[in-house]
């Protein structure tokens, strides 16, 4: 069964770190594009953080110096590490993959790019 499980999402202080992980199943992620998103009640689907299948990432003005993505491909996982938690990063985040090789990884984080997977999402909540 083709799946992405994202995991790691919880409850943080301002200030504080998470480390999102997203694990493909079905599938190898070594040659996929993977992009982290997040939606917030109310607010648009918004790219964060994407990274293409060689390593080019792009990360949103908005978390550019405090987020990291990241592949491990032993674990089939790419991970999003943020750091620096602010209330505006509390959503739920999800993660997608795709097996396009072409376009930018800036593309990748536009919010209505067509990947071919999703997961379900993990909420990270920032109180005020």
């Amino acid at each position: 069964q083709v799946q992405l499980v994202e995991s790691g999402g919880g409850l943080v202080q301002p200030g504080g770190s998470l480390t999102l992980s997203c694990t493909a199943s079905g599938f190898s992620l070594d040659y996929y594009a993977v992009g982290w998103f997040r939606q917030a009640p109310g607010k648009e689907r918004e790219g964060v953080s994407c990274i293409r299948f060689n390593g080019e990432t792009y990360y949103a003005d908005s978390v550019k110096g405090r987020f990291t993505i990241s592949r491990d491909n032993d674990n089939n996982t790419v991970y999003l590490k943020m750091n620096s938690l602010k209330p505006e990063d509390a959503a739920t985040y999800f993660c997608a993959a795709d097996s396009s090789r072409i376009g930018g990884a800036l593309a990748l984080c536009l919010p209505f790019y067509p990947y071919d997977h999703w997961g379900q999402g993990t909420q990270v909540i920032v109180p005020s």
